[in-house]
C-alpha cells in the first residue's frame, strides 16, 4: 500500500522561507513522478508543481517560478519542496501526490495521480 506523507508546514510571515517534505512508503518510488498541488478554503485544488520520476525536470505554475523549487531524493523516497519568499497568497493546504512513470496524464492535472497524502497547512501573514 503506498502512503505518502507531508510535513513541514506551518504559520510564517511574508518573505520567510519553508520547505517541505513528502515521504513516501512506495517501493519503488523512483519510478513515480511526484506533484505538489495547494488547496486554499473555499477554493478547488490547484498545481503548484511536479518533478519527473528521474528528478531530471521539473515544472511549475507560473506564480511559483523563481521562488519555490521542487527536489527528490530517490535514496530516501521523499520530494521536497522549498518555498522561498512567500506571500499570504500562498497560504493553502499543501498536498503531494505521485503517479507512475507509466501514466500519460498531464502532471498539472490532479486527476493524473494516483496517491495523495494527507496534506499539511501553511500559512503565510502579511
Amino acid at each position: 500500500q503506498v502512503q505518502l506523507v507531508e510535513s513541514g508546514g506551518g504559520l510564517v510571515q511574508a518573505g520567510d522561507s519553508l520547505r517541505l517534505s513528502c515521504a513516501a512508503s512506495i517501493r519503488t518510488f523512483s519510478v513515480y513522478a511526484m506533484g505538489w498541488f495547494r488547496q486554499a478554503p473555499g477554493k478547488e485544488r490547484k498545481f503548484v508543481g511536479c518533478i519527473t520520476w528521474s528528478g531530471g525536470n521539473t515544472y511549475y505554475t507560473n506564480s511559483v517560478k523563481g521562488r519555490f523549487t521542487i527536489s527528490r531524493d530517490n535514496a530516501n523516497n521523499t520530494m521536497y519542496l522549498q518555498m522561498n519568499s512567500l506571500k499570504p497568497e500562498d497560504t493553502a493546504v499543501y498536498y503531494c501526490a505521485a503517479v507512475n512513470r507509466g501514466s500519460s496524464g498531464p502532471l498539472v492535472v490532479p486527476r493524473t495521480y494516483d496517491y495523495w497524502g494527507q496534506g499539511t497547512q501553511l500559512t503565510v501573514s502579511s
